[in-house]
């Protein structure tokens, strides 16, 4: 590229660069791709779906919310619901592998000073936000309909969660921490049996009568309290 010079009555063609010249090039915005949309509209439906599953079970209780309520939460058809969920039970055990993310995202982000059963619980903490609503006050309901239903996938679920939760709490020990393995076996299975106790014992207060109040963690949290002052050094 070239511009004219005009020196007197010359007039002379000097070479430059077009990058003096030319506006520097802004990216464009990157543009979301058809398959990046759909994906995304496939995660809020989902989301929206064990939302309206949360809200209603808790407002109605289990056995009288309908897949159809939860569909029309969504805004959603029947037909899309059973895209994401077998049956309205899959909906009080979402997948394994989603809630262990959540926790092993949610343990990897504890001090590493925390004694490591207070990172475990506190992770277990933040990891059910998301679930409480729908899992932990649904389960905790004395319905016959979803016990023989959710039995059996509760016990493999506690199974697989204990044995890749005894991998992350063993990671966090100290190096040369003596039996380092059955330390984080009880560790694991400390806190996981502290979220059964939550579990049996809301069903049988709910068979009772009494309904426990605050938010969806608050029983988690006390049960955690309460394993914490078992194990506490000071008690005998």
């Amino acid at each position: 590229m070239t511009m004219c010079r005009c020196d007197g009555s010359r007039v002379t063609r000097v070479p430059i660069d077009s990058r003096d010249t030319m506006p520097e090039a802004r990216p464009m915005p990157s543009e979301i791709t058809p398959t990046g949309l759909r994906e995304r509209k496939k995660e809020e439906t989902r989301r929206l779906l064990l939302e309206g599953a949360a809200h209603l079970f808790k407002e109605r209780g289990f056995e009288a919310t309908t897949v159809a309520d939860i569909a029309a939460y969504a805004n959603v058809s029947v037909r899309t619901f059973f895209r994401y969920f077998e049956t309205k039970e899959a909906l009080l055990l979402p997948d394994g592998v989603e809630v262990f993310a959540y926790v092993e995202n949610a343990l990897s982000e504890r001090p590493a000073e925390e004694e490591p059963l207070d990172a475990v619980c506190n992770a277990l903490l933040e990891a059910a936000k998301p679930f409480a609503a729908s899992t932990l006050t649904a389960l905790s309901h004395p319905l016959e309909d979803i016990e023989n239903v959710v039995t059996a996938r509760l016990v493999q679920a506690f199974s697989d969660f204990e044995e890749r939760l005894t991998v992350l709490v063993q990671r966090r020990l100290p190096p040369n921490t003596p039996d380092a393995d059955l330390k984080a076996a009880v560790i694991a299975c400390a806190a996981l049996s502290a979220v059964r106790a939550v579990l049996r014992t809301r069903r049988a207060r709910r068979a009772s009568g009494v309904t426990d109040t605050g938010p969806d963690t608050a029983p988690l949290l006390r049960a955690f309290g309460i394993l914490r002052e078992i194990g506490s050094p000071g008690r005998h």
